[in-house]
Formats: structure tokens, C-alpha cells, sequence
């Protein structure tokens, strides 16, 4: 099998789970408790939190663990959006082709009377940061921009966005969950006030995650119950993922350039051998992470040719695996411009460590052959 849906999530990497075993087996103490077992619980879990903070380039009183992205991406909104309510203020601006996990919760808010502007990105799938400081009022309260968009892998200009934010006053939360394992991360540089990282994309367990919230910041609690999180988020702490998600983080900053550089260039070769496919085309220009390909094939549903390559034992996908689409077409692609019918043709595959040039021509195979069968079979010729 040739696994190249890694924006989807990622395999678990061998040292993480080496790090894991103890504290699913032996070490199952209760961090909260004040007995040796608790105690030696409590110090893997900050440890842990001393690992997040040097990938982040934070302070451990910044990190804040979570169950996944999405649940830190509903933190960050809804208690940012409670945060503003109680300064007057009821606008927060976001974009138009955010995750689910943002636009869902942004879409709630209206029952409070707060109103969304969504901005959308240009035809290379990237928004501009003057567009946003267009989209601010004096009402204004908080800013959402993902760092990295999970379907094309463009690159916000979020440095640029926080920036604005902090000499404005708003609140700027950015969705890094997957930026955090193709770009460095530091916190002084992109000047966010909140950041949501996912472990399953890096190579530690589904579940887990992180709300990065920027010292000084006094947020609502998200979670109530008892006082895990620094009485932010309550309920017992999952200490072997936790332990997983921090040597994650580890192992990501001290691999990052090396995986950088590899993953270019099959990037850059496989984008080369689609292109010379009739009526393909690249989706999401300029400035993208190393490990992320979108590209459309007119005339040819997305979703068929998925299907067709898994058959041949390679895994893409034909979108996020977080959108419930229900056969329509991804709402990235209609936001950067696209037709709903090429929206439909499109296919995204995301690459790991692991693959090689080998991998990158079978890919470009099975997806020329895969695009010409069902064009021949619905007699369309491009």
C-alpha cells in the first residue's frame, strides 16, 4: 500500500509508542492524585507540556491540552467570542474555506447576535491580509485565520494578520493544525493569542491535541468539573497520549528541515508528471507546504478516481475527511473560484516521510491511467 493521505491523519510514529507503553500499562496513576503513582503521572504530563512549549517557542503556562484540533478550535472561538461579548464587542471575522471545526462554531454564534464576515481567498487559494484589516470595525472582536489550508496547503500570511491584531486590540486565533508539521512554529514570530494543534497529523495519537493561549490572557474555562488544565479544562488528563503528543513534537522540530527539503521535491515532481495529464490542473499556487498536492481533472469525479487507485492499493483523498460533503463539491475549492464541476474532478494527496521517487512515479501511473479509463468509458475526450 502507497498511504499519501497524510492531511488526514498520519501513522503513528515507532517512538511515540515506545514513550506510550509505560503509561498504558505500568504508569496509570491519576495526575490529580498526591500518591507516588499520581506524582510520577503528573511529571510525565508536564513534561510533556515542556516539550509543546519548546516546539512552540511558548511558555509551559501557555499550553493547554485538548482531546484534537477541533476541540481547540471550539475552545479558542467560543470563549474568545464570550471574551469580546463582555467588552461590547459582537463581530469576528474568518474565512470562507476554514475547517469545519471554525466554521461550524463561527456559525453559532448568530444565537448570541455576533456577526461573521467571511472572507474569501483568491484564485491561489491564499487571503490577503489587507482584506482583513478591510473586513475590521470598531466591533470587531476576534480574528480567525488558519495558518495552513488543510485541502490546497497555501500558506496564510497569519504573521502579517497578528501583527495587525495585536496593535489593534482583537483577538487573533490561527488553526495550525496543519501547519504544525511541515513549518517551524514560533509564537513570538506569528503572534496569535490562541493556536490549535492536532496530534493524529504528526504522528501521535488520534484524541489528542493542544490550545496554545498567550500568557495574560484570562479565557473562560472550556470544561467544567475540577481544576485539570489550571482549571480551564476539567477531566482527567489522557497522560499516555499526552506523553505521545509531546514526544511528537519532539521528534517533528528535530526532523523538520530534512523533511522539508525531501518532501519539495516529490512534491514538486509529482505536481510536473499530473500536469502533463490533458485537462488537469493544479489547485492552490505560490507559497504551499512541502507535502500537500490538490489538482482537478476535468470532466472526471474526484471521488471515482479515489476509488479506482484504491483498488490499486494507494490511499488520496478527494478532500478533508473532517467535511460531511454529502456529494457536494468541497466548499475550499467554490471559495478559491472554482466550478462546482472542477470543484467535484479534484483530488488531494498529502505526503509523509516515507515516500520515495518510486512512490511519486506509481502515484502519477495509476492517476493517468486511472483519469483516461473513465474518460473513455463516458466517451469524453479532452
Amino acid at each position: 500500500m502507497i498511504y499519501a493521505d497524510y492531511n488526514a491523519t498520519a501513522p503513528l510514529r515507532p517512538e511515540v509508542l515506545e514513550a506510550m507503553q509505560p503509561y498504558l500499562l505500568q504508569e496509570f496513576g491519576n495526575p490529580s492524585s498526591s500518591h507516588q503513582a499520581g506524582r510520577r503521572a503528573r511529571t510525565a504530563v508536564e513534561t510533556a507540556r515542556e516539550q509543546a512549549a519548546d516546539f512552540l517557542h511558548a511558555s509551559v503556562q501557555e499550553i493547554f491540552f485538548t482531546s484534537g484540533g477541533t476541540e481547540a478550535d471550539n475552545w479558542a472561538v467560543q470563549s474568545a467570542a464570550e471574551e469580546m461579548l463582555a467588552k461590547g464587542k459582537n463581530h469576528v471575522i474568518t474565512t470562507a474555506f476554514e475547517h469545519p471545526a471554525v466554521l461550524e462554531t463561527c456559525r453559532s454564534l448568530s444565537r448570541f447576535g455576533i456577526e461573521v464576515t467571511y472572507i474569501h481567498p483568491d484564485r491561489d487559494g491564499r487571503i490577503s491580509a489587507d482584506a482583513v484589516k478591510a473586513s475590521v470595525t470598531d466591533r470587531t472582536g476576534l480574528v480567525s485565520v488558519m495558518y495552513v489550508n488543510n485541502e490546497v496547503g497555501t500558506i496564510q500570511p497569519v504573521e502579517q494578520i497578528g501583527a495587525f491584531c495585536r496593535e489593534k486590540g482583537i483577538l487573533f486565533h490561527t488553526d495550525a493544525v496543519q501547519a504544525a508539521g511541515n513549518l517551524p512554529m514560533n509564537m513570538d514570530r506569528i503572534k496569535a493569542d490562541l493556536l490549535s494543534l492536532s496530534g493524529h497529523k504528526l504522528g501521535a495519537m488520534k484524541g489528542t491535541g493542544l490550545l496554545y493561549v498567550r500568557q495574560g490572557l484570562r479565557l473562560p474555562p472550556f470544561l467544567h468539573g475540577g481544576g485539570q488544565e489550571r482549571n480551564r479544562r476539567a477531566g482527567t488528563e489522557n497522560v499516555p497520549g499526552i506523553v505521545g503528543l509531546g514526544r511528537a513534537l519532539e521528534l517533528t522540530k528535530q526532523t523538520l528541515s530534512e523533511k522539508e527539503k525531501r518532501l519539495f521535491l516529490l512534491r514538486e515532481e509529482l505536481e510536473k508528471k499530473i500536469l502533463l495529464i490533458p485537462g488537469a490542473q493544479i489547485n492552490g499556487a505560490g507559497t504551499k507546504i512541502c507535502s500537500t498536492i490538490n489538482a482537478s481533472f476535468a470532466g472526471v469525479e474526484g471521488e471515482g478516481i479515489v476509488l479506482s487507485l484504491d483498488r490499486k492499493g494507494i490511499c488520496i483523498s478527494s478532500g478533508s475527511a473532517c467535511s460531511s460533503c454529502g456529494g457536494e463539491p468541497s466548499h475550499v475549492l467554490t471559495a478559491m473560484g472554482l466550478t462546482k464541476e472542477l470543484a467535484k474532478s479534484s483530488v488531494r494527496i498529502s505526503l509523509g516521510e516515507e515516500h520515495t521517487m518510486e512512490d511519486i512515479a506509481v502515484i502519477a501511473r495509476e492517476l493517468a491511467q486511472a483519469v483516461e479509463q473513465f474518460r473513455q468509458l463516458f466517451g469524453m475526450t479532452i
